[in-house]
C-alpha cells in the first residue's frame, strides 16, 4: 500500500502499538500525537499550495469540527471555574488544565487532524489489522501466563513521572484477577479489561471495512478474542449492537421494513408479555453475573448525582473526589462519564459533551442510511456512547485516536462528495 508522509507516520504510530505498550509508553504517546497532528494539520491548512502535494489540504474545516473543538473549549472553562469555586488552588488547577490537555481535548484534535490531513481510512484500517496480529501472536503466552505461574503484573514504567490518572496506565500485565470471582482476566494493552473488550469492539468495526481476507479475519479474531477474555459485559454488548446496528440502517428507507415493523408492532399484542419478561430475566441475569461491580457503579453514580444537585449545579466540583468505604473507595465521579461530567464540571461540562456527541451520532447515521461509508463512523459512534455509560471517556481517548482519527476522515469524505466538480478550463475555453 502506498503512502505520503503523513500515512505513514499514522501507520507506524499505531502499528507500534504493543511496542510502546511494552515500555509503559501508550499514555505519553497518544497525547503527544494528538498535538503533533493537530498542529500539522492546522500548518498545511495555512499554508496552502506551499505545502507538498500529497500532503495538502483541501476544503474547509468541517462544522462539527468547529463543534467538537468549541465543546472541549468549554470543558475548559467549566473546569476552571469549578476549580476556583471550590478554591483547589493554584497547583490543583495548572494539574488538572493539563489533564484536559491529554484527555478532552483529544476528543476534538484527532478528529480535526482526520478531517484536514490526506489520510485515507484503509491506512488506519490496515494499522488497526497490524495490531490484531500482534495481539494474536501474543495470546499464547498472555492467555497462559496465570496458569504457568507467570506474575499479573511485568513492571511499571519510569514514565509514570510524567503524571496520570493512575500507575495502571504506565503499567505493564500479563493479566490480572477479578477480585470478586478470583478468576483470571486479560486487558491486553489497554488499563484495565472493560476498556480492552470495547477496543477489541472497535477492533471488529475496523476489520469489517477491511478489503483484504487474510486482515479482515486477522482483525476479527483479535477483536473478538479480546472482548471474550476481557469478561466484559459491555463488551459483548457492544459486539453485537455495534456491529449490526450500522448495517441495518439503510432499511430506514425501504418500504417493506417499515411493513414488516408494523406487523411485528401488532404482534406484541399477542407475545408482548412473554417478551416483556424474557427482556427482564435477561436484564436481571446481565446486571447479576457482576453484581458486586453494578452495585458499585450504582451507588457511585447515585452520590455523584445527589451531590451536583445539592452541590453543584452549573460548574460541578472541579475534580474526583475519594469515594466512601460503600463504594470500595473508588473516586466519585468515576465509572461513568455522564454522571462524572455532572459532578466534577456540572451541567455546563455536561452539555459541552452531549451537544456534538448527539449532532455527530445523528449525522453519522443519517449517512450510513444513504451510504455504505457512514456504517464505521456510525459504530463507532454507538462504541463511545456505550462506553461513556461504563467508563470515563476523557482517561481513555488516549487509545481511541484511531477511531476518533476516522470519525474525522469520513467528514473529509462526505465534504469531498458535495464538493461541485471542477471544471476543466480547455473544455470550457472551448
Amino acid at each position: 500500500m502506498e503512502m505520503n508522509p503523513v500515512e505513514r507516520f499514522v501507520f507506524r504510530a499505531l502499528a507500534y502499538t504493543w511496542p510502546f505498550y511494552a515500555l509503559g509508553a501508550l499514555y505519553v504517546v497518544g497525547p503527544v500525537l494528538a498535538w503533533l497532528l493537530a498542529g500539522l494539520a492546522l500548518l498545511c491548512f495555512y499554508l496552502g499550495d506551499a505545502v507538498r502535494d500529497d500532503m495538502q489540504v483541501t476544503g474547509s474545516i468541517p462544522p462539527l469540527i468547529w463543534a467538537w473543538g468549541a465543546g472541549m473549549l468549554v470543558m475548559l472553562v467549566a473546569l476552571w471555574l469549578g476549580h476556583l469555586n471550590w478554591d483547589l488552588g493554584m497547583k490543583t488547577l495548572i494539574k488538572s488544565s493539563i489533564g484536559w490537555a491529554k484527555g478532552w481535548a483529544l476528543l476534538a484534535l484527532f478528529p480535526l487532524a482526520g478531517a484536514l490531513l490526506p489520510v485515507r481510512r484503509d491506512v488506519i484500517i490496515r494499522g488497526q489489522g497490524v495490531v490484531g496480529a500482534c495481539t494474536l501472536a501474543l495470546a499464547p503466552i498472555l492467555l497462559a501466563a496465570p496458569y504457568i505461574g507467570l506474575p499479573e503484573r511485568i513492571f511499571t514504567s519510569p514514565l509514570k513521572a510524567v503524571g496520570g490518572p493512575g500507575p495502571e496506565y504506565f503499567t505493564v500485565y500479563f493479566f490480572t484477577f477479578d477480585p470478586a470471582s478470583w478468576t483470571p482476566r486479560w486487558q491486553f494493552y489497554a488499563p484495565w479489561s472493560p476498556f480492552a473488550a470495547l477496543l477489541g469492539v472497535v477492533s471488529v468495526l475496523m476489520a469489517l471495512e477491511e478489503k483484504s481476507f487474510k486482515w479482515r479475519s486477522i482483525g476479527i479474531a483479535a477483536g473478538v478474542l479480546m472482548i471474550l477474555a476481557s469478561k466484559s459485559r459491555m463488551g459483548l454488548v457492544g459486539l453485537v449492537a455495534c456491529t449490526t446496528l450500522p448495517r441495518m440502517m439503510p432499511l430506514i428507507t425501504k418500504a417493506w421494513a417499515w411493513k414488516a415493523v408494523a406487523g411485528l408492532t401488532a404482534s406484541l399484542a399477542i407475545i408482548g408479555t412473554a417478551l416483556l419478561q424474557f427482556f427482564q430475566d435477561f436484564v436481571a441475569a446481565f446486571r447479576g453475573a457482576r453484581a458486586d461491580s453494578t452495585r458499585v457503579r450504582e451507588t457511585l453514580q447515585r452520590i455523584a448525582y445527589e451531590r451536583w444537585q445539592n452541590e453543584a449545579v452549573w460548574f460541578g466540583h472541579g475534580r474526583v473526589q475519594p469515594g466512601p468505604h460503600l463504594v470500595e473507595y473508588m473516586p466519585i465521579g468515576s465509572h461513568h462519564t455522564w454522571y462524572g461530567l455532572l459532578f466534577v464540571k456540572g451541567l455546563v461540562g455536561f452539555l459541552a459533551l452531549l451537544g456534538p456527541m448527539l449532532w455527530h451520532t445523528a449525522f453519522t447515521m443519517y449517512d450510513a442510511a444513504r451510504h455504505p461509508r457512514g456504517r464505521l463512523p456510525l459504530g463507532i459512534m454507538l462504541t463511545l456512547i456505550l462506553l461513556s455509560f461504563g467508563e470515563n471517556i476523557e482517561i481513555e481517548v488516549y487509545l481511541l485516536w484511531p477511531a476518533l482519527m476516522i470519525l474525522g476522515i469520513h467528514l473529509r469524505e462526505v465534504s469531498r462528495d458535495l464538493l461541485p466538480p471542477i471544471e476543466d478550463p480547455s473544455v470550457t475555453s472551448g
